[in-house]
Parts: C-alpha cells; structure tokens; sequence
C-alpha cells in the first residue's frame, strides 16, 4: 500500500494466522490492482487509454470510481480523482511556485464530469487526463479486509492500512481499541480514542508536503487554481466505514479550515481537528483537554506524551 500496515487479530491462534495470510494476499492485490505505479493496473490502463476506448471494469472499481463522483458532488467538486494530473508540476524538489503557464494546461485536464462510466466501462474523455484512486482505495481495502475478517468468525481485530483504520469489537480486555492521533507538529501521538466496530481516518499535510521559498506547502492541492490547500494540520473522523471517514476527513482539509470546520460540525460524525497552532476543535466547538464524542466509549483524549498507542 506504499505505506506501513498492520493487523491486530484475537481469537484461535491457527485461525488468525490464516485470517492474516488472506488479508495480507488481499492487500497485495488491491495494490496491483489500482496503484498508478504499476503498468499494468486498472488506473494505469484508464490513464493510457484517456481520450480513445472505453476500458471494461467490474463490479469493485465501478463502485471505487461510483464512490470518487459521491465524494465529488459532496465536496462540491473540491474532491477530484482527476486532478493527480497537477503532479506534473508540483515535483518533488520544486524550488519556486509554478507559474500560471504552467498551470494552466494541467487545470484544464482536471474534470470528473468527463469520467464517462457506462455499463461497458469507463472512458476519460479528453487525451492527458488522469484518475489517482489513491484518495479512496486504502480506505475501501481496509473496509473490505474487516469484512472478510468478521466473515471468518474473527470478533476482535484492528486492520491499519497506512493510518486509514478498521476497528472490529473490542480488544481481548473487552474494552475499545484506544488508537493514537499523529501530533501533527512534531512526534509521537498528540490524543487517542477508543473505538469499537467503526473506522478511522486522518488527514493532513504533515508528512507529505514541498518546502518553497521557507514555507511549508501542503500536499493537498486546490483543483481549480493548482495551489496547495491552506487549512487545518490535521482532521480525524470516526465513521462507519473507514473509507467514509477519510474522504470526510480530505474534504474538510480542502475546504479550508473555517469552511471545513463548519462543514464537519453539519455531519454525524465524530471528529478531532487540529490546527497549525495544536488547538483541538470538535463537532462541540473549540475544547480543552477533553472531548466528548457521540459514541458509546468513544472519546479523544490528549495525551501528555509522545507515545503512539
């Protein structure tokens, strides 16, 4: 997945093993299947073929891409697998800010409305464009590896796929999962929650950014001006599903932080905000050490130490 992952099983000793070797066999495909590093992946056969054919696709990534135009509408096009193309621009070891012309020809291959799905496939419809399913596959494999996790009898298990979290049950103490939020300004964790049967997600600009001009730039880019995103250090959402969690959580970072806290504060969901100065905020507003959370057990706490749990 390009990142770390982790499984936590409880239960028969020979069954969990066997539950991890699947996972791990799983995981490995979703990565084959649409990581844009490999050539011969399904995002890699849509991007060559932008423009021209429409490529057959089956049921899983007609619901990937199904989900990427929900997440678009939601976020009132904000959230756009198409704009992976800007890319192109924003390389790594970049010294300066692009310049409009540079930008220009890339915003213009940015466009999910042109993501034609059909029941014979896809097709993106101009030449140059690009999907990165990125911001939505980790997620939808942490989901789908919890299914096949509870589907093997297994009642107690955390699958962390890079941060994006599935939480089954409770831990072998019979308590939630407590899960460490990354301090987004330095290391170690800087809160946990404890989460039961739900996932979690965290977005934010502090591992992956360019420095330009000795100001930090996020990696989270604006789709319709081609310039990084300034907002919140970090947004955590506790959901249902871990893909929902992280795509609520993105797009709240690319609203900005006023329009993304208010946007959070319309939805039913927990969730733990951070900004560049290590205030906390939630759906309650702006907190102290503590916040309470809707759910049952669930709370974010602040931590006092630089420890990951």
């Amino acid at each position: 997945m390009g990142s770390p992952c982790e499984l936590k099983l409880s239960g028969d000793p020979a069954l969990c093993q066997q539950v991890a070797a699947d996972c791990q066999r799983e995981a490995a495909r979703f990565e084959r299947r649409y990581s844009r590093f490999t050539t011969d992946s399904i995002t890699a056969q849509i991007n060559a073929s932008a423009g021209g054919v429409v490529v057959p696709i089956d049921a899983e990534c007609r619901a990937i891409l199904e989900y990427a135009g929900v997440c678009w509408s939601l976020s009132d096009g904000l959230f756009d697998i198409t704009s992976g193309v800007l890319r192109r621009v924003w390389t790594k070891g970049r010294t300066q800010l692009p310049t409009p012309d540079e930008l220009c020809p890339i915003l213009a291959l940015i466009d999910w409305q042109k993501v034609e799905l059909s029941e014979a496939g896809v097709r993106l419809g101009m030449p140059g464009m690009e999907i990165d399913l990125g911001g939505v596959v980790k997620e939808y494999a942490a989901d789908a590896l919890a299914q096949r996790i509870r589907s093997a009898g297994i009642e107690s298990a955390v699958v962390n796929l890079g941060g994006d979290i599935f939480c089954i049950g409770a831990n072998p103490e019979g308590q939630p999962w407590r899960i460490g939020i990354k301090n987004p300004g330095g290391p170690g964790a800087i809160a946990q929650v404890g989460i039961a049967n739900a996932g979690l997600a965290t977005s934010g600009g502090y591992e992956r950014y360019l420095e330009i001009e000795g100001k930090r730039l996020s990696h989270l880019l604006n789709q319709a001006t081609g310039m990084p995103v300034e907002s919140l250090a970090s947004v955590s959402v506790i959901a249902d599903q871990s893909v929902v969690a992280g795509s609520i959580a993105t797009i709240a970072l690319l609203k900005g932080q006023a329009g993304g806290l208010d946007w959070l504060r319309t939805l039913e969901c927990d969730f733990l905000a951070i900004d560049a100065s290590g205030q906390f905020f939630a759906r309650q507003g702006q907190v102290g050490d503590e916040i309470p959370a809707s759910g049952l057990d669930q709370k974010f706490t602040r931590l006092n130490t630089n420890e990951l749990i």
